[in-house]
């Protein structure tokens, strides 16, 4: 934004970055809210996003927090179903596909998620930043000093703080639960210490962003904008201008002056740079910190409908359809995303489709491999664990199975599980040397609920490794 005037640097006083002053200060950007067709249909899309937010925790689905993701516990319930830290392929496959999602999406939309969802834009464009301005009078008033403005402005910062302390419980909620999140609220800090704490640091830092750092966190913060320039192409979708319709700029004074000069249709009014809630001018291009919201669509739509132009000046389009090109939907990159993408969820559906409601692994024992008694008798020890993946307690019994002589021993079998939580069972097989062959006894563990749980497990004994005799030179 800035320019060299000749000199080849910035002057003093001209913005170097869209957030920072070449002094170095800060520069504070309070953007002219437009509400024009993209900003309502933002508004809708943001209210329902606070209120889904805000909901969430109090439903309930077939008798379980809607979502609830216990760390402390590492059980993690959403919509419904339990998933436990054991489940790592699901998690793996989870993971990915919302990376590669994002990247198509990106491909595709550019970034939409930035202007229309996510939290940082929806709740600064459309809670914080409409609250101070109501109370410090907008974008003119912020400009001078107006009286009582120091009023409204203490006034403003209080609320802030409740605001953001309201947003800190609902946040904690997700990983407590609401129940939980009660209690501890009527009751005194000193009985949580540690959830206090989490709540008061997680308050702090949502009053510091947006009371203070606000859209640097944008522009500074957020890794998404400089990853665009690798996730997007000339046939993405991004809000941009349309320099072959615009340019030549001509302020309306100056066409009148010039009225035989060829100009385009913007008259250089700078609203789609006031709109702006990061300071940038979306006429200089595709920038890292344009957040896709639409405010500088809506401006210029605003301008061009006064002086009886054509709407679409600035608008949602690709960077090939503002050079004169056609965009391709079908290109390898948005193929390959969505090839991978189908390859994901489908691995995803199937697993979660063949979930079992528990989960069994067997570790050997510890110690030494195996022991002898004095009658021959060889004992195994392994340790058997059970995580109940279910909503009800269960009794797992542990059977082997390809021994018939072999004899389970167990302190406890069935083995007793609470829902959701994860049990260990210590057996000692006995079995007779006999049935070793080179050291090793292949035999199937089997483990069964009665219920719709029955899973069998290989495992191999350990015994004697007998050596045979080499016959000798001359036998």
């Amino acid at each position: 934004m800035s320019s060299d005037h000749g000199t080849g640097a910035p002057q003093a006083g001209e913005a170097v970055l869209s957030t920072l002053n070449v002094d170095g200060s800060r520069r504070w950007i309070r953007p002219k809210i437009e509400r024009g067709r993209f900003w309502r249909r933002r508004l809708v899309v943001a209210w329902l996003l606070i209120a889904l937010f805000t909901v969430l925790p109090y439903v309930k689905v077939g008798g379980k927090p809607s979502i609830l993701l216990d760390i402390v516990h590492r059980r993690f319930t959403i919509f419904g179903a339990t998933f436990m830290p054991t489940e790592t392929v699901l998690l793996m496959l989870a993971l990915l596909g919302a990376v590669l999602s994002i990247f198509f999406v990106t491909a595709l939309f550019g970034r939409i998620w930035c202007g229309w969802a996510c939290p940082q834009t929806v709740y600064m464009e459309f809670l914080y930043r409409p609250l101070e301005q109501w109370l410090e009078g907008g974008r003119r008033a912020g400009r001078r000093h107006q009286e009582g403005r120091a009023v409204r402005r203490a006034l403003k910062y209080p609320l802030f703080l409740l605001i953001s302390a309201f947003l800190a419980h609902t946040f904690l909620a997700y990983f407590v639960g609401i129940e939980q999140l009660f209690d501890w609220v009527r009751s005194s800090p000193a009985e949580h210490p540690v959830a206090f704490a989490t709540m008061a640091i997680t308050t702090g830092l949502m009053f510091f962003d947006f009371a203070w750092f606000r859209e640097q966190m944008c522009t500074v913060v957020c890794p998404y904008g400089r990853i665009q320039s690798v996730l997007l192409d000339t046939s993405s979708v991004v809000v941009g201008y349309d320099g072959r319709r615009g340019e030549p700029r001509g302020r309306m004074g100056q066409r009148r002056r010039e009225s035989g000069a060829a100009f385009g249709d913007c008259i250089d009014c700078r609203a789609c740079v006031a709109t702006c809630p990061t300071g940038i001018d979306i006429r200089d291009g595709l920038q890292m910190e344009c957040i896709h919201c639409t405010q500088c669509i809506d401006a210029c739509d605003r301008v061009m409908e006064r002086i009886g132009k054509p709407r679409g000046l600035v608008r949602y389009g690709t960077v090939s359809s503002f050079n004169g090109e056609r965009p391709r939907w079908l290109r390898p990159r948005t193929v390959f995303y969505l090839a991978i993408l189908v390859v994901v969820f489908g691995l995803l559906g199937s697993a979660l489709a063949r979930r079992a409601s528990a989960d069994a692994g067997v570790l050997r024992g510890l110690g030494a491999p195996y022991v002898q008694r004095d009658d021959g008798r060889l004992v195994n020890q392994l340790r058997v664990k059970i995580a109940n993946r279910s909503d009800e307690p269960r009794s797992y019994e542990i059977e082997v199975l390809g021994v018939e002589e072999a004899k389970i021993v167990a302190p406890q079998n069935p083995l007793s599980v609470a829902a959701g939580e994860t049990g260990m069972a210590v057996l000692f097989i006995e079995t007779s040397p006999d049935i070793f062959e080179r050291g090793r006894r292949e035999i199937t563990l089997r483990i069964h609920d009665g219920i719709d749980y029955d899973r069998r497990i290989p495992y191999r004994l350990l015994g004697p490794f007998e050596l045979r005799r080499l016959p000798a030179a001359g036998d």
